[in-house]
């Protein structure tokens, strides 16, 4: 049962109808739910004839296992986006700051659309569509799809089916359900190449990639009392093999397999010397509360937050705020 009441999806559906210029958007470095549902939603205007512009924030680039989505010439530079729209649409995005560098243009347009499944999102918008319980973004952008009456082409299903694979963990994850399943099966039914695109997402790596993530685990560390294993990723990782931090989304997918941890935890290093953490829990630890005890958010199995400490303070109050 969706925590989004009838009216809340009404006055979505309206503000989308009658807006005469529209922004779609996600949060800054877009994973595949963010993407694909900011891409369906374009798209699928773009089909019934409805003026939009759909971007998201510096750096903006798409990762490399995101390229063949359809849709992406659809995109344009954030410089180029309007900071006066009618509506603008942002999927995915816990809060204003995961904006980025479009944070002004939500806050300059006219009104505002939130659609995510974040449990911490902070309900920034004018109008928001939050779900804790939808695997996915792109299950919202789904309804919002059909209460519009948009088409749902092949190009449209297959930018909602990467989000939904994505984000449910090749449906293996705890929030998948069984009308997680007649969503796919809808996507199929619209023509998704389910193999293609499974083959684009987990199967494609760049050897530079592979050579990291033989480093990443060489030094995999495990501390039992907090049931944690964590590792890194470096700045000097990323050069020395020449791949992108974008291309290491993946890696807490392996971490986390370590069968005597409950929470996994991936440390990458930004730029400025802070460490985005990424956190996956088995099911016993809430990560999400976690990570919001350290200024970020989440769901009670996948979380993250950016530190500005070291990486061993860094590990440490992970440790803590699990024991806390």
């Amino acid at each position: 049962m969706s925590s989004i009441s009838p009216a809340e999806w009404q006055a979505a559906a309206d503000a989308l109808r009658t807006a005469r210029s529209v922004v779609v958007s996600c949060h800054v470095n877009p994973d595949g739910d963010a993407l694909g549902s900011a891409l369906a939603l374009r798209l699928a205007l773009e089909r019934a004839g409805r003026p939009a512009v759909a971007s998201f924030s510096e750096p903006f680039v798409v990762a490399p296992q995101y390229r063949f989505l359809p849709g992406q010439d659809l995109l344009v530079p954030p410089a180029q986006v309007p900071g006066d729209a009618d509506l603008f649409v942002c999927f995915d995005t816990g809060s204003l700051d995961r904006l980025g560098t479009l944070a002004d243009r939500f806050a300059g347009a006219r009104r505002t659309l939130v659609v995510d499944h974040h449990v911490s999102n902070t309900r920034f918008g004018d109008l928001n569509l939050i779900d804790p319980d939808a695997p996915a973004s792109v299950v919202l952008c789904r309804e919002l799809l059909r209460r519009l009456g948009l088409p749902l082409d092949q190009a449209v299903a297959s930018c909602l089916y990467t989000g939904l694979l994505t984000d449910t963990g090749r449906f293996a994850y705890q929030a998948t359900t069984p009308a997680t399943h007649l969503l796919a099966a809808e996507l199929l039914e619209a023509g998704v190449d389910q193999y293609e695109i499974a083959r684009a997402l987990f199967e494609t790596n760049d050897i530079g990639y592979l050579r990291l993530l033989g480093d990443c685990l060489a030094r995999i560390r495990q501390l039992p009392d907090a049931s944690l294993v964590w590792t890194s990723v470096t700045r000097a990782d990323l050069e020395r093999h020449g791949v992108g931090l974008d291309a290491t989304e993946g890696l807490i997918d392996v971490v986390r397999t370590d069968a005597a941890s409950e929470v996994a935890a991936v440390l990458k290093e930004l730029g400025d010397g802070a460490w985005r953490v990424s956190l996956r829990s088995k099911g016993r630890v809430d990560v999400g509360r976690v990570a919001g005890a350290l200024g970020g958010g989440g769901h009670a199995f996948a979380a993250g937050f950016t530190s500005q400490l070291g990486l061993e303070e860094t590990v440490k109050a992970v440790v803590d705020a699990l024991s806390g």
